[in-house]
């Protein structure tokens, strides 16, 4: 009973905290890329200067600071086991090269997600960057299968046992 007194931590009104991260991540990784900018260095740009920010007249939605630093260093840590895993997801055929920079950051958040939080069920991860990709390619483009194809490919390796059950483990 005396858990019942503890009052729970408020809930963050906005439930999209860490979908608004996600993309973060994404946007986050290519600037990396392009720029050979390091990762702390990233981080904190993105925190300081992007994050709940305005654009058009319109407040962003506020991001989960905590995942998406953790998502972007998890990605720098773990950069050798993402692309294997990358590697055998797209095939032979597929090189880095021809892989779009703002396609291999979606791969490389997605992957970094999925083995760093296994508690985020994988079809939520899969959906939530399916949805950040919709933001860089059209949505009647080859782009979008061929990226749901490769995350899809990724998650089953990743997490064979929740990618087997009907519901995925939700």
């Amino acid at each position: 009973m005396e858990d019942a007194k503890k009052p729970r931590p408020p809930r963050r009104t906005d439930g999209r905290s860490r979908s608004v991260s996600r993309l973060a991540v994404v946007q986050a990784l290519y600037q990396m890329e392009l720029s050979d900018q390091d990762s702390e260095s990233a981080i904190a740009e993105f925190i300081e200067h992007r994050m709940g920010q305005e654009i058009d007249g319109e407040r962003l939605a506020e991001a989960d600071k905590k995942y998406f630093a953790g998502i972007v260093r998890g990605v720098v840590e773990n950069q050798q086991e993402i692309d294997r895993a990358l590697a055998a997801a797209t095939g032979k055929s597929w090189s880095y090269d021809r892989i779009d920079a703002i396609m291999r950051a979606v791969f490389r958040a997605c992957t970094c997600e999925l083995l760093i939080h296994p508690q985020v069920p994988f079809r939520v991860v899969l959906t939530e960057y399916t949805n950040v990709a919709t933001a860089f390619f059209e949505e009647k483009g080859a782009e979008l299968p061929f990226i749901s194809g490769v995350l899809h490919r990724i998650a089953r390796e990743l997490r064979p046992a929740e990618a087997a059950t009907p519901a995925g483990g939700t």
